[in-house]
Formats: C-alpha cells, sequence, structure tokens
C-alpha cells in the first residue's frame, strides 16, 4: 500500500474559482426574475450559466487550471 504525500486538491485554481463565481451571480439573478416573473431575465441568467462553463473552460486551456502553467498551487 502506498502513501501519498500530496493531496489530489479540489479545484482550487483561477479557472474553477471564477467559474463558479460567475454561476452563482448567475443562479442567484435567475432565482430572484424566476420569482419575479421576468421571464427574459431567466433566459439570460441562464445563458450566463453557460459563459460561466465556456470562461472557466478558456482559463484551463490558457493555463490558469489546476496544475496549468499560470496557476498559483503549481509550485506547491
Amino acid at each position: 500500500m502506498s502513501i501519498e504525500s500530496e493531496e489530489p486538491g479540489h479545484g482550487s485554481s483561477t479557472a474553477s474559482w471564477t467559474a463558479v463565481v460567475i454561476m452563482l451571480v448567475a443562479f442567484a439573478i435567475g432565482t430572484t426574475a424566476f420569482f419575479f416573473s421576468i421571464v427574459w431575465l431567466v433566459w439570460a441568467s441562464a445563458a450566463l450559466v453557460i459563459v460561466g462553463l465556456l470562461v472557466g473552460y478558456g482559463l484551463a486551456r490558457a493555463g490558469y487550471g489546476v496544475g496549468g502553467i499560470k496557476s498559483a498551487a503549481r509550485g506547491h
């Protein structure tokens, strides 16, 4: 049985945090818009969730993901 000396991490990177913050804001806006029956804003927030996914993917590809070249956690 081997003992791992390094934690695998939990996705703590610039790319993941940016994507999560964008998507949380989108869900908050969408929930509020749904409560007030503002249909166009519900759909706009759904589109913002997709934007958050794309931003996270783009940042990860640019090296800001876990273990990426520009990642702050790379040196650990």
